[in-house]
């Protein structure tokens, strides 16, 4: 079933080209995943008369999915670098408790999760901008959506330990083979068979069924170097606590995100209507788009990173931070012309209504302006998280989003007569001020640092 040659000694070979049998298959796997949400907004969006109010509404419900996938990244952030660090360190017993307490950790939060969302997500979504016309389709697709927490959690949740073992074409063929489901169910259910969002929802939740099925084979087949076994789900607290610990940075950045659409849609509701809100649904989902790849890039290097980190082959660790930098740089440089550039062809892909359209533009190019700074940030909290560098790792991700954009969306809106163009500005002002912060710390306190080791080590 699964064919592939495992490499997982990361401390031999050229660090691109073992950053690079990570990252790709991965980076297309993650550009695969963006497919779940986005495919099916472009479906929605197109929903002949109510394509406009569709695609509102599931953007509405967009931070709720955030926040659900918020506690996946928690648990498999933080348990694949206590992973890849143990086995760096040839600690096998403790990198089986890593794998396992994380899997233990997601089935109980996917009930969990499951329960609390029913229960709240009709309140907030009065409260995040939600009106008579809209509420409808954002509660509809929930209803359906969330009956596969349990899926999305431990399918996306345990794949990072797939890929932590050098089997990064299965980790790639379980977003994959996910994303070809939806494809597929997406235009049967949503116009096929009438279902509208509702069959959006249906077939992202099936699709996750069908990665969930592919990682568990994975995991508890013979081909797996490491297994999920029994005996290594049995908790232990002091591991369970630095897991989540170290993924408090991945869980802080993601519920923020969701904090700060939230806070995008009730701003813009208040201030220019449900027209404003589905803009910035169009900009957000362009968002996920163009980010996936260098997400993608810089998650594939953490397991080479830490492991050459536990390994004390600081050479290459500090090798691969001047990779990641000059490659994220490059990359965000060329997303910015396009997007500066074209912003009108994407804003296609959703919907082609004129008046969308005029103001897609304007937002993507205010809210990208200085996206070229946000690969700092981005090279920053990988290498913080790859080397179990927690403190630094969470107060960046919140200094970033909680500190700097949430107060920026609402203040910047009553300054200068901005109005919404506030809203969409405080993105570009946090991405330099964050990201520039995060990568100069990043450079004393690892990079630099890590020279100095190995001088003392070898004077």
């Amino acid at each position: 079933m699964f064919s592939q040659k495992q490499t997982s000694d990361f401390t031999h070979g050229s660090i691109l080209s073992r950053i690079l049998q990570i990252s790709l298959p991965m980076t297309l796997a993650l550009l695969i995943n963006v497919l779940y949400n986005v495919v099916d907004r472009m479906y929605i969006g197109h929903i002949a008369g109510d394509g406009k109010l569709a695609l509102t509404g599931v953007g509405l419900a967009f931070p709720i999915t955030v926040m659900v996938s918020a506690f996946q990244n928690l648990c498999s952030s933080g348990g694949s670098p206590v992973f890849s660090i143990a086995r760096g360190r040839g600690e096998r017993a403790k990198a089986e408790l890593a794998l396992g307490n994380t899997y233990a950790m997601l089935l109980a939060l996917g009930i969990v999760l499951t329960v609390v969302g029913y229960a709240v997500k009709e309140p907030v979504l009065w409260l995040i901008g939600a009106n008579e016309e809209t509420f409808h389709y954002a509660n509809d697709y929930l209803n359906i959506y969330l009956l596969g927490t349990v899926f999305v959690l431990t399918s996306m949740g345990m794949n990072p330990f797939i890929n932590a073992q050098g089997a990064s074409r299965v980790g790639m063929l379980t977003v994959l083979l996910g994303a070809v489901i939806n494809i597929l169910l997406d235009p049967v259910l949503i116009f096929g068979l009438g279902m509208g969002v509702q069959g959006a929802a249906l077939a992202s939740i099936l699709a996750q069924a069908g990665s969930c099925v592919w990682t568990h084979a994975y995991l508890l087949g013979r081909k797996a170097e490491y297994r999920i076994r029994l005996k290594s789900m049995m908790p232990e607290w002091g591991l369970m606590g630095r897991i989540l610990s170290l993924g408090t940075t991945g869980f802080i950045a993601q519920v923020t995100n969701s904090a700060v659409t939230m806070i995008y849609n009730a701003e813009l509701a208040a201030m220019g209507g449900t027209v404003w809100v589905t803009t910035m649904t169009v900009v957000s989902s362009v968002r996920e788009i163009m980010m996936m790849p260098m997400h993608g890039f810089t998650s594939g290097a953490q397991p080479v990173l830490g492991f050459n980190y536990g390994a004390r082959r600081n050479d290459r660790v500090r090798e691969g931070i001047r990779i990641l930098t000059w490659i994220s740089l490059a990359y965000q440089m060329a997303i910015w012309a396009l997007l500066m550039l074209f912003p009108g062809v994407f804003i296609r892909l959703f919907n082609n209504d004129p008046e969308l359209l005029e103001l897609g533009s304007m937002g993507i190019r205010l809210f990208f302006c200085l996206t070229m700074f946000f690969a700092l940030q981005t090279v920053g909290q990988t290498v913080f998280v790859a080397l179990g560098r927690t403190r630094q790792a969470v107060f960046f991700s919140l200094l970033r989003k909680a500190f700097l954009v949430i107060p920026l969306a609402l203040i910047l809106p009553g300054m200068f007569g901005l109005g919404v163009k506030g809203v969409f500005l405080s993105e570009p002002i946090s991405d330099i001020l964050g990201g520039g912060a995060c990568y100069l710390v990043m450079l004393r306190m690892v990079y630099f640092r890590l020279k100095e080791e190995s001088h003392a080590i070898h004077p």
